[in-house]
């Protein structure tokens, strides 16, 4: 097996494509990462918020958390319907596009592109920060780690969908445990000491508060606290993947994640509230996570704690696995339509979208290097392509529900008419409440990739316009081309392009570029013997030896002078330029011959006339030639 497929496992065939489906068990992992992991990063953005208000701040903190698990019902309720309605996936895109128009399903689809992006950048970095949490020491390495998890991560997307969520079952299930366990302790604890615990480590202190109560920070934090409610969508775009009964099976795993995430961001804020757990400065040493300060609080520093932290790390690390598998549906989807490259529709070996894999692995990248591998410095640009992906994909639902005519379909409506609300007040309070700290970034990248993504639709429209589709053959006045043959002397790869040349066409022509140091004279007399002579006894056209003399040096521009000059000579044939080519047998050795190749052919096409085609006749080297045996 090569070593590519010692990586990413054996090729899969596509009926193989069933063993990949997910159930319940596996869909959580796989499309629900995101969502459970934002209990790490999510309570932790809106308290870095309320930081200046000091202890005060807490006080308010639960309430936040409230509205924001309120936020998150209506959003359950709306996608629950949205799974149903649209069993073959019902992400923002195609609900937004079936009901809105193609150019509101794009810029939900951008939304959505965006979204699944910075998903992989905040959530890599909130899990290293967890990791950074509980050994200082690995705090100026932030974000070398972070790039080794997503090349981990990129890997174990690209050996399959199912291979994917197996790998997570175990470090998820170790995190619910873990999370569960430090709640329950924790309320047992407050239940005991009568709302008063006594933490069992020390826990830093809050600092002073700076400013006073205003509506518009307890919006600030309302606005980043919204990141916990990202992920929500995936099950509703990933309905496809799960195994029959496809909707039930989406359905439940989608209730599965939204109670547990509402379960523990409810714990994590009443918790921090009543332990005075807050916010620190992720930039400083000794930085701790507010999961690290409630874990410690709770069950001290011992074994539980480390292995609470390492499943933290994973989960919140690898919570980018929900982008990492609809990212590159959400891109086959715009493939299919024409605004992303073909390719982006293709499956790869291991029946899952390579190349959009690739590309949300390198775009991350560099975001990740761009801000630093810091939490704080994405967060900002992270709730906005969330929430508009939400808005669009509400509003799509309320207009299908309107278009149903059946008494069944109003209380549905009713639960997408109150997400479109909820949702579309959440967005406006993010929007303005993080404009200046980068959200203006995200809202000037949108419109400039909308407008990306319909110049390229409209490229394969002109395409298509121009090629032509169910063109009949034209058979009339079919002549032979010219053939024309570049060579460098005469030898075994010159004589096979001539071969196949004189299979082509009676009129074929070897051209010559001559520099002061070639033997002129010795190549003419060679062809006229080794040549003329065998093809005038073979009974057969003969080849044109066409030597010309390049004062200058120059090896491309004299041959394509001569293929123009054969175009005006000849305007009603096509000239074949074959072009011979050695083939060394491993890819390094390449750059030792064939360069001059590639150039001449890239020139040809830059020409970009219709009449000229190019044609290759590669020559096989024998490793044991290049190597010096017999």
């Amino acid at each position: 097996m090569s070593l590519l497929g010692k990586i990413l496992g054996r090729r899969l065939a596509s009926w193989e494509a069933a063993k990949q489906k997910l159930s319940v068990l596996t869909g959580v992992p796989v499309l629900g990462l995101d969502a459970l992991a934002s209990t790490g990063y999510g309570p932790e953005a809106a308290l870095t918020i309320l930081l200046p208000l000091g202890v005060m701040g807490l006080s308010y903190f639960p309430f936040i958390i409230l509205a924001i698990v309120v936020n998150l019902g209506t959003l359950y309720l709306s996608y629950r319907q949205t799974i149903a309605a649209y069993p073959n996936g019902g992400g923002a895109y195609i609900v937004a596009k079936e009901n809105l128009g193609i150019h509101a399903g794009l810029l939900a689809g951008v939304a959505l592109l965006l979204d699944y992006l910075l998903n992989v950048a905040v959530g890599i970095a909130a899990g290293v920060g967890a990791v950074v949490s509980a050994i200082p020491a690995l705090h100026p390495y932030t974000l070398p780690i972070c790039l080794i998890v997503l090349l981990t991560l990129t890997i174990i997307n690209l050996r399959g969908v199912r291979e994917s969520g197996l790998a997570f079952v175990v470090p998820v299930l170790v995190f619910l445990v873990c999370m569960a366990g430090v709640i329950l302790i924790g309320l047992i604890r407050v239940w005991q000491s009568s709302g008063h615990p006594a933490p069992v480590v020390p826990l830093p202190a809050i600092p002073p508060g700076t400013a006073t109560l205003s509506a518009w920070l307890l919006l600030g934090a309302f606005a980043n606290g919204c990141t916990a409610m990202t992920g929500v969508e995936a099950v509703s775009n990933g309905v496809p993947l799960f195994r029959e009964p496809t909707v039930p099976n989406a359905q439940r795993t989608l209730t599965v994640i939204v109670a547990v995430l509402s379960l523990f961001l409810l714990g994590v804020a009443y918790l921090c509230f009543v332990y005075h757990i807050g916010a620190m400065d992720e930039q400083q040493p000794g930085y701790q996570t507010i999961l690290s300060q409630l874990v410690a609080a709770v069950a001290g520093h011992g074994v539980f704690y480390y292995v609470a932290i390492v499943s933290i790390f994973i989960v919140l690390t690898y919570s980018a696995q929900t982008s990492f598998t609809d990212f590159p549906r959400v891109c086959r989807l715009l493939a299919e339509d024409g605004f992303l490259p073909h390719a982006f529709a293709d499956l790869g070996r291991r029946l899952v979208f390579s190349q959009g894999i690739i590309v949300l692995a390198a775009l991350s990248c560099l975001i990740l290097i761009a801000f630093g591998g810091v939490t704080d410095r994405l967060i900002p640009l992270f709730a906005v392509g969330a929430f508009s992906a939400f808005l669009f994909s509400q509003v799509g639902m309320v207009v299908h529900w309107l278009r149903k005519k059946r008494g069944g379909v109003r209380i549905a409506l009713v639960y997408n008419a109150v997400g479109v609300v909820v949702t579309g007040i959440a967005l406006v309070v993010i929007i303005v409440a993080k404009f200046i700290e980068g959200a203006w970034m995200t809202i000037i990248v949108a419109p400039l990739l909308f407008l990306l993504l319909l110049r390229i639709k409209r490229h394969y429209k002109k395409i298509a316009k121009e090629t032509g589709a169910g063109l009949e053959l034209r058979c009339s006045n079919l002549q032979p081309p010219v053939v024309i043959i570049p060579i460098d002397g005469w030898n075994r790869v010159a004589e096979k392009a001539v071969r196949f040349g004189l299979m082509l066409s009676d009129d074929v022509t070897a051209v010559h570029v001559g520099t002061e140091n070639d033997d002129a004279l010795g190549l003419k007399a060679l062809w006229a013997d080794k040549v003329e002579k065998p093809a005038k006894a073979a009974n057969s056209s003969i080849p044109l030896l066409e030597i010309i003399p390049s004062p200058y040096r120059m090896l491309h521009q004299p041959i394509l002078d001569f293929v123009n000059k054969a175009k005006k000579e000849k305007p009603d044939r096509l000239i074949a330029v074959i072009i011979p080519q050695m083939v060394e047998p491993h890819w390094y050795q390449y750059l030792l011959h064939g360069l001059d190749a590639a150039t001449l052919r890239t020139l040809l096409f830059l020409e970009r006339d219709q009449r000229t085609v190019v044609i290759s006749t590669p020559w096989y080297l024998r490793e044991e030639t290049v190597e010096g045996k017999k």
